[in-house]
């Protein structure tokens, strides 16, 4: 009786333990929590009077509007969540990214009929600045980045991918396969390519390249010049420089 005793009090006696270590464990971990929430008060304290401090350098400076986005992404502040409020109050972001949303939406949609719904990351962002006129504040393409996953609850489709060196703007719901991709990337250098040449690039079969560029003529991707001892497929999302008059 008296081992069992003595293994019961040992049990009891670990048990105990435990529970003040996980106790102490706890107290630990909310003392933590407590500064690391005051941490990031005085943070966000900083950061409004540094908004308030430069709005007319992040308004109107691309570069250094990016850099302030980023620092209100380290500690979970999003002058962007809504229209209403301290940050929209200061800095219109709300109502700036709006505006330029609506913009890429006519670019894309007027220029659909030219390059299929795909649009280079830099031709895009030099269309809206001709719409948005000489006056307006400068844009980069992060702005336009910004602006397009603001459009993404309105389930527009819009969406940036990349394809070989760039990136582009997508405005029609599709899924590149890994074989358009490749092909549009053989085709950056001179905006068209050929059988022949993605052959060459590739090891494809003829076959295989053929029906390829078909879904793309059908997607409007690309146009085909049956002008030339070889069919060249020209990508106009590349050579097309008219989308400023768009």
């Amino acid at each position: 009786m008296s081992r069992r005793r003595v293994g019961l009090s040992r049990i009891h006696y670990e048990m105990s333990n435990k529970e003040h270590f996980r106790e102490i464990g706890n107290n630990i971990a909310a003392v933590e929590v407590e500064q690391l929430q005051n941490q990031l008060a005085v943070f966000k304290t900083n950061l409004e009077e540094f908004a308030q401090k430069h709005q007319k350098k992040i308004r109107s400076n691309p570069a250094f509007r990016t850099q302030f986005q980023k620092m209100c992404q380290q500690i979970g502040v999003d002058p962007l969540a809504s229209n209403k409020g301290f940050w929209a109050d200061l800095l219109g972001f709300g109502d700036f990214y709006y505006e330029l949303g609506i913009q890429i939406i006519e670019v894309c949609i007027n220029s659909r009929h030219i390059n299929g719904g795909l649009i280079a990351m830099d031709d895009l962002r030099r269309a809206v600045e001709v719409r948005r006129g000489a006056r307006a504040q400068e844009i980069n393409n992060d702005d336009i980045v910004q602006a397009i996953k603001n459009l993404a609850p309105l389930g527009s489709g819009f969406q940036i991918v990349e394809i070989g060196s760039q990136k582009m703007v997508q405005s029609i719901p599709r899924e590149f396969n890994t074989d358009q991709s490749r092909i549009l990337s053989i085709s950056q250098l001179t905006g068209f390519t050929t059988i022949t040449q993605v052959a060459n690039e590739t090891g494809w079969a003829p076959e295989r390249i053929v029906t390829i560029m078909d879904m793309l003529l059908r997607d409007g991707l690309c146009w085909i010049d049956l002008q030339h001892s070889e069919p060249q497929y020209w990508f106009p999302t590349y050579f097309f420089s008219e989308y400023s008059k768009i």
